[in-house]
């Protein structure tokens, strides 16, 4: 698995013209379901957030909603995840938060996202549950139990400790990492 010194920022800074090569490599049809999505990045048997943690990753990315990431999409992905400012990045979260599309996330939706992600990265530092009580009571300041996009952008922004738990819990690094490297479960 090793990614031979190099870091993502130089892979992304590669050509386009190796980044359609590898892509292409990956998906001959020039587009990856998400079966092959899961293919791709070795995820078998994970538990059912987790599962669908994945399913809603792959349907943010699928920009147009087609039901497939082409290499537009695709490249999209992986600029967002690592130069993407902090407001894209923040708009990005927030749409994989909001499971039923009504505009606001609730705790459930992102202890269940926090969770998934854990199971996904294995990265346990944090406790969703910690940090779920913490942004709502740190942001969510009429007590409403939901938060709307505004809400969630500038109370994260507002908070540096938020922001630096934000970071490290939904660092995808290493699954891009899998990506780029193109390694087949």
């Amino acid at each position: 698995m090793g990614n031979h010194g190099s870091n993502l920022d130089d892979i992304l800074a590669e050509d386009m013209h190796h980044w359609y090569n590898k892509f292409m490599r990956e998906s001959p049809s020039g587009l990856i379901t998400l079966f092959e999505l899961k293919a791709i990045l070795g995820l078998k048997g994970m538990s059912e957030n987790a599962n669908s943690y994945v399913d809603q990753v792959f349907f943010t990315f699928d920009m147009d909603g087609d039901g497939y990431i082409d290499f537009v999409e695709y490249i999209a992905a992986i600029s967002l995840m690592l130069k993407g400012e902090i407001n894209q990045k923040l708009k990005w979260y927030f749409k994989l938060f909001d499971q039923d599309g009504n505009g606001k996330i609730d705790r459930d939706e992102l202890e269940t996202i926090f969770s998934a992600v854990q199971d996904i990265t294995r990265n346990r530092d944090i406790d969703p549950e910690e940090i779920v009580a913490l942004i709502f009571e740190r942001i969510d300041v009429k007590g409403e139990g939901e938060l709307t996009l505004e809400e969630f952008i500038e109370g994260a922004k507002d908070h540096d400790d938020i922001m630096d738990m934000l970071k490290k819990m939904m660092d995808l690094t290493p699954v891009l990492i899998i990506i780029v490297e193109g390694r087949v479960g």
